[in-house]
């Protein structure tokens, strides 16, 4: 094992406690293996560490990521995502094949879904757009967590006014999906993208809300206007 990531789990271990763990846990209703570590520390120690790291080339530090994605452990997800974003800078369109691997193979939580999509696959699908293909295959997937991280990878991007009509694309292909995970991922995407295009998402609101989850529709119309809540909202 790598010094560092042997380093990383001696602080985590160091700094949990069992109420912080059992807190945790209640946000969660699947299994989660979490240290118990409070956010703020999560973040100092990803950050001191870092220290350590940077220099290291690319490569090698996607492959610590990797190694700390593969514990299970909530907390190292997070300093993975953490550390796969500080590098955003130097992505390459290849790199899409990894993080793709990260969410398939051991995102398993609504959190670090949520850490790594907002932020290193965000950022990604903002520097290289043509791989919202691979974000609307994702939509298509068997797997819930591929599919919110279909959504959530285009939080910030929606919030900035990009990627409309591919973020209807999405929307539309899981428009009836069963998964609340899924329904809060795509209407929080709706979301963000209301509040620089409150007109064409109130209006795709509107054509759709007979078959849209009421979980889905209200998330996609929390930012509006009481008066156009009110009409999506009507029967």
């Amino acid at each position: 094992m790598d010094d560092i990531i042997e380093k990383v789990r001696k602080e985590l271990k160091v700094s949990s406690d069992r109420k912080t763990r059992e807190s945790g846990m209640r946000y969660f209703r699947e299994e989660v293996r979490l240290y118990g570590v409070k956010s703020k520390v999560v973040r100092e120690i990803a950050q001191e560490n870092y220290v350590s790291v940077k220099e290291r080339s690319k490569h090698d530090v996607f492959i610590l990521c990797s190694t700390l994605w593969q514990s299970g452990m909530m907390e190292e997800s997070f300093i993975a995502c953490e550390w796969s974003h500080r590098l955003c800078r130097k992505y390459l369109p290849e790199d899409f094949e990894i993080f793709e691997d990260w969410v398939k193979k051991y995102v398993n939580n609504w959190a670090s879904c949520d850490t790594l999509c907002n932020h290193t696959i965000g950022d990604f699908i903002q520097m290289y757009p043509e791989f919202i293909s691979g974000l609307k295959r994702w939509s298509l997937s068997d797997n819930r967590w591929m599919r919110r991280a279909s959504t959530v990878s285009l939080i910030i991007p929606a919030r900035r006014g990009k990627f409309l009509p591919d973020i209807f694309d999405i929307a539309m292909s899981l428009l009836q999906d069963r998964d609340d995970m899924v329904q809060k991922g795509y209407g929080w995407m709706l979301k963000e993208a209301s509040k620089p295009y409150r007109k064409e998402v109130f209006e795709f609101v509107m054509r759709n809300k007979a078959v849209m989850p009421r979980t889905a529709l209200r998330y996609a119309i929390e930012k509006m206007p009481p008066e156009l809540r009110a009409m999506a909202m009507a029967k």
